[in-house]
């Protein structure tokens, strides 16, 4: 059997595990591969408590997964994700097909640090070094990930909280710094089509998806919110500060 890396932080390549491991039934080893891979390509440390293989109705569950924040910034986990839930579809050649990945009750964290620097920006930025330049290219070697496709990833009761306490405003006083909203249901998108990714990139790249979804409404949020409470002369002042947010 070709070797797998299973990869990610956030689904930590259960595209990937699914395919391959699922006819083994090896979920210590999922587990086991994707705390040590995620942690590798996030850059901090990822945890899972349980993957559970159900082989007659071809499914993967990962149940609470947490990312820890990078360095500098809080105590608090980046995200946590209450269940991944992986829906095989056909898996007799490459590329090898899964049908939909559920991400279900997950919790994000978007803060600032005192130089305008988002955690969840920081991690994307550390996905993006190991994502590949194309995905329409497969690997040659021998020794290559098999390629895979994943039809739909949906996103569902997504509790985001956003916190710039820790960044200098200047003249621009908010009232309040931090902000919690519940994202309705979105779709991630398809992953590796059309002609698949190596399954050892398909974790980063949902991964990566799920980021600019969330990141793209944490900036809207927390600009709105600011301003709500300001003048314009004063959030001009302030945007270059807000770099995180505004740009």
């Amino acid at each position: 059997m070709k070797k797998v890396l299973i990869i990610i932080a956030l689904i930590a390549c259960i595209a990937a595990a699914g395919v391959w491991y699922l006819i083994s039934g090896a979920g210590g080893i999922i587990k086991a591969q994707i705390e040590e891979q995620g942690s590798k390509y996030l850059d901090t440390k990822v945890t899972v408590f349980n993957v559970e293989l159900v082989l007659s109705e071809g499914r993967m569950t990962i149940t609470d997964l947490d990312v820890e924040n990078p360095e500098g910034f809080s105590d608090e986990d980046a995200f946590s994700i209450e269940t991944i839930t992986l829906d095989l579809g056909t898996v007799t050649s490459e590329p090898y097909t899964v049908q939909t990945v559920t991400i279900k009750a997950p919790e994000m964290l978007y803060e600032m640090d005192a130089s305008g620097k988002g955690n969840l920006i920081l991690l994307k930025d550390n996905i993006q070094k190991s994502l590949p330049t194309s995905s329409s290219e497969p690997s040659t070697s021998d020794s290559a990930s098999p390629l895979v496709i994943v039809e739909n990833v949906t996103v569902s009761d997504l509790k985001l909280k956003l916190n710039f306490e820790k960044v200098d405003m200047g003249d621009l006083t908010p009232e309040q710094k931090t902000y919690e909203i519940t994202l309705p249901t979105f779709n991630a998108g398809s992953i590796g089509k059309p002609n698949g990714i190596p399954a050892d990139q398909v974790g980063l790249a949902i991964a990566d998806a799920m980021l600019d979804n969330v990141i793209a409404k944490a900036k809207k949020e927390a600009k709105d919110a600011l301003k709500d409470q300001a003048k314009d002369k004063l959030l001009e002042k302030a945007s270059d500060k807000l770099k995180g947010l505004f740009n």
